[in-house]
């Protein structure tokens, strides 16, 4: 058969798997790895990832800090509650707003960060190994690329 009677899905057969799939293979392993590494904090990969949002943008609203960490409000609202309990994380008044709360980083939470940030600088070069240092700055730039694309 002619390359340009070939039919379009066995290019796409021959391409592997779509880039959404991969993406999406890729998070769920770097999740099921945070997990286990988190496992002896006693905090999961989604509270792990709002206390990393905490360290860059500390004294967000509940509402921010679920958008931040890719999950729903009412998941935040779940989670501020469980992180507050364990002392990572405060709730403060408002600066400009007293009826609002914001999310600070607590002592404990800040340790619990440094702790952690060795193992997870690990897994991340894990994660990019077998590239060479342009191409983990080249994957970077496309990762970034590709979500202003979709915001």
């Amino acid at each position: 058969m002619s390359e340009a009677a070939r039919p379009a899905a066995a290019d796409e057969a021959e391409a592997g798997p779509s880039l959404l799939y991969l993406i999406k293979r890729a998070e769920l392993v770097v999740r099921a790895r945070l997990e286990e590494m988190l496992k002896p904090a006693g905090v999961t990969a989604l509270q792990y990832t709002a206390l990393t949002v905490l360290e860059r943008h500390d004294g967000v609203s509940a509402a921010q800090l679920a958008r931040d960490s890719f999950v729903t409000a009412q998941s935040m609202a779940d989670m501020v509650r469980a992180l507050e309990s364990r002392g990572l994380v405060r709730r403060e008044p408002h600066p400009r707003n007293r009826r609002e709360k914001v999310i600070r980083l607590a002592g404990p939470g800040r340790r619990l960060l440094a702790d952690y940030a060795e193992p997870a600088r690990r897994l991340e070069e894990r994660m990019v190994g077998e590239l060479v240092p342009a191409d983990v700055e080249r994957f970077r730039d496309a990762l970034k690329s590709a979500h202003r694309s979709l915001s």
